[in-house]
């Protein structure tokens, strides 16, 4: 069964921000968020590898929280190279524990997938991270931390913005990656290996996180 679709704002930083909040389907596992890509070059809710990851996180049974980072279709505010997006993203998931509960698995694409790492550091309520295409190669990326939960990172082979050598440096222990062959930074007719790579990750995570 699918989960319901429901459009929505909620408060953030700088004035309220426009998301779409998908119900689990089947049982409650916690709840997700997940961020779209840069906020000047199209990125928005609607997107479709956020699309996809959202309809994996919903499946696998977290309540998810799509949303526009400030300045993006509705949502109030500014961009702000992905300072003030931070506080947008933290923003998403008080909204998201609001409505789905904990735990909560947290991550985005591009430039989201940057901002989102940033925003789970410390963060006792995140249970897993999500990153696909962490544009390693741009400025979006200067100074990431790595995650502290079980982390799945998704590359595209012939990603130019964060290629897999450059990633499998960054993340050494802290996460599993998947390449995924011949495919681009935007994944472009790779859609479906993404979310069974998601999916694949959600399905093993109550074993993972309750390992010490």
């Amino acid at each position: 069964m699918q989960g319901a679709l429901r459009p929505l704002t909620f408060d953030g930083p700088e004035g309220p921000l426009e998301g779409l909040w998908k119900e689990a389907s089947g049982r409650g596992a916690g709840s997700a968020v997940f961020a779209h890509p840069h906020s000047l070059h199209g990125g928005t809710l609607h997107n479709k590898v956020v699309y996809r990851a959202a309809r994996a996180l919903s499946q696998a049974g977290y309540g998810t929280l799509r949303f526009n980072f400030r300045g993006v279709g509705i949502s109030a505010g500014r961009f702000d190279e992905g300072r003030g997006e931070v506080g947008d993203f933290r923003a998403a998931m008080a909204e998201a524990e609001r409505r789905g509960g904990l735990p909560q698995v947290a991550g985005g694409f591009s430039f989201g997938s940057a901002v989102a790492l940033r925003a789970i550091a410390g963060d006792a309520r995140v249970a897993a991270y999500v990153g696909a295409g962490l544009p390693l190669a741009t400025e979006s990326a200067r100074f990431l931390p790595r995650p502290e939960v079980p982390a799945l990172f998704v590359v595209g082979e012939r990603d130019v913005f964060g290629p897999p050598e450059a990633l499998r440096r960054f993340v050494g222990e802290a996460g599993r990656i998947v390449e995924i062959g011949g495919a681009d930074h935007f994944f472009e007719g790779r859609l479906d290996e993404l979310e069974e790579a998601i999916a694949g990750f959600l399905a093993e995570l109550p074993a993972a996180v309750a390992s010490p």
